[in-house]
Formats: structure tokens, C-alpha cells, sequence
């Protein structure tokens, strides 16, 4: 059983990112996937994001946590929703962008980049991917949660093999710099 699993994981992870507003990352994509594009999100939680989304592109929201996504419908049922591994990504669909925000440094690095090649996979052509990470070094556990830190030559590394990197940003979202942004386009 995964940490979202749990449904008091769950509505504890609820109460603590009640206040958190996704709409500057949903701006800065916006400079880079034009408007009605298909995007799929991955590891959608409550859906704060998939809502800002869902203003300006044809949005599939996806988790691996049934809870999550039952929480979700249970106020939006006009959503397509999947249940998908963020490692795996096992859908047949294709989209224009895949968005995460804080979802993929729950992965170890070995599952990490066996995602980066099932992104590349669900990509149509020229389409980009949009993740957000915790800027760091190492990796850590919290309450039974894993937390990969990732920095800029690590997640350039990465991804350089199936993606050309548009954008590699680090912003601040509790403390100065304590998060990056990347955004690349698939080769």
C-alpha cells in the first residue's frame, strides 16, 4: 500500500496544501503550450492544479492513490480521470504536454527515469513536458513519504536523452530557491 493509500494520509495532505495556489507554474507553461492543448497531469492529488488547468486545456487528470482520485470526483465528474503509476504510465492515450508539480521526487531516481522514457512515450510529436521538483541534493523520508532533491545538473542528466530542455528554472515556493521548474520538449 502506497503513502495516498491512506485515506487520513490523505485528507492530512488535503488540510496542509489548502492554501497552495499552482497558478504562477500554470502561467509560466502557458508561454509554452498554446491554449486546448491535450494535457495529462500526473500524480493530480486533490486536483487544485487540474482545475486551474482545465481553464485553458482539454485535461485528463491522473494518480496512483484511488483516494485521491475518488476524493476528486466526488466534486467534478466532468474530468476524465485515470488511475496510473507515474513510473509506468500504462494508458494507450497521447497528449500535447504531461504537467507535474511536486509529484515526481516521490520516485526513487532508477523509477524517475524509467518515467522520463514512459513520458516520451505518451507525447505526440513536438510535445513538452512541464514537471516541478524540490531543489536539493540527496534524498530523505518523512512519515513513510520518500523526497528526491534534485538540482539542475542532475535533472539536465536526466532528461537529456529524450527531451531538449526549454526552460530550467529554480523559484521559490516555501524559501528562496527551494524549488525548480523544467520544461522541455520531446526529440
Amino acid at each position: 500500500m502506497g503513502y495516498f493509500d491512506d485515506v487520513e494520509n490523505v485528507a492530512r495532505y488535503i488540510e496542509i496544501s489548502k492554501e497552495y495556489d499552482g497558478r504562477a507554474l500554470i502561467d509560466v507553461l502557458g508561454m509554452y503550450l498554446k491554449k486546448g492543448s491535450t494535457l495529462l497531469e500526473i500524480g493530480m492529488g486533490p486536483g487544485k492544479d487540474l482545475d486551474l488547468l482545465s481553464d485553458h486545456y482539454a485535461v485528463t487528470g491522473s494518480d496512483s492513490s484511488q483516494v485521491f482520485l475518488d476524493h476528486y470526483r466526488e466534486r467534478n465528474t466532468e474530468i476524465e480521470l485515470l488511475k496510473l503509476d507515474a513510473i509506468t504510465l500504462n494508458t494507450s492515450k497521447t497528449f500535447d504536454c504531461i504537467y507535474s508539480n511536486k509529484v515526481l521526487q516521490h520516485l526513487s531516481t532508477d523509477e524517475h527515469n524509467e518515467s522520463i522514457k514512459s513520458q516520451a512515450r505518451l507525447l505526440n510529436s513536438e510535445g513538452i513536458i512541464f514537471h516541478s521538483l524540490w531543489y536539493g541534493h540527496g534524498e530523505e523520508v518523512y512519515d513513510g513519504l520518500r523526497f528526491q532533491y534534485y538540482d539542475e545538473r542532475v535533472i539536465e542528466s536526466m532528461y537529456k536523452m529524450n527531451f531538449k530542455i526549454l526552460a530550467l528554472c529554480r523559484y521559490s515556493e516555501d524559501e528562496p530557491d527551494d524549488s525548480v521548474y523544467l520544461i522541455a520538449r520531446k526529440k
